[in-house]
């Protein structure tokens, strides 16, 4: 139904959110954080199925856990600097373009004949990293 009303709308700011994480998961402060085709934060992998997230902001253990024993908190709406990797490079014409994550600290410019899942926007290359938002 349509409001008729003033309605006092809850909100976040949505940049540091917490994630139930999955069974038998172990994510790494500054990690790549995704969640898994059930939703459940993981760290980054080569896969079609996982969505980008951010960067995991602490370590959370739930290796000895089932889905969602555990929370991680994970930083977003940032661009962070990943490992650029060396067998599929992100050079400076993948500015503006999709990357695609390798593991849970290196991304790729191509999603390795779609094998990997999307990271996010290149919006800098440096020497030493590729910055993803």
């Amino acid at each position: 139904m349509a409001l008729s009303a003033d309605r006092n709308t809850p909100h976040m700011d949505g940049e540091q959110i917490s994630v139930p994480v999955a069974a038998s998961a172990k994510c790494y402060a500054g990690g790549i954080a995704v969640a898994n085709a059930s939703g459940y934060a993981v760290p980054g992998s080569t896969a079609t199925t996982l969505t980008y997230l951010g960067r995991f902001e602490e370590t959370v253990d739930n290796t000895s856990g089932e889905n969602g024993d555990k929370a991680v908190l994970v930083r977003r709406r940032k661009a962070f600097k990943w490992k650029n990797s060396g067998a599929d490079t992100v050079t400076q014409a993948s500015l503006g373009k999709a990357c695609y994550i390798v593991d849970d600290e290196t991304v790729a410019a191509t999603n390795g004949t779609n094998t990997r899942s999307a990271a996010g926007i290149v919006v800098g290359i440096d020497s030493d990293g590729v910055w993803v938002q």
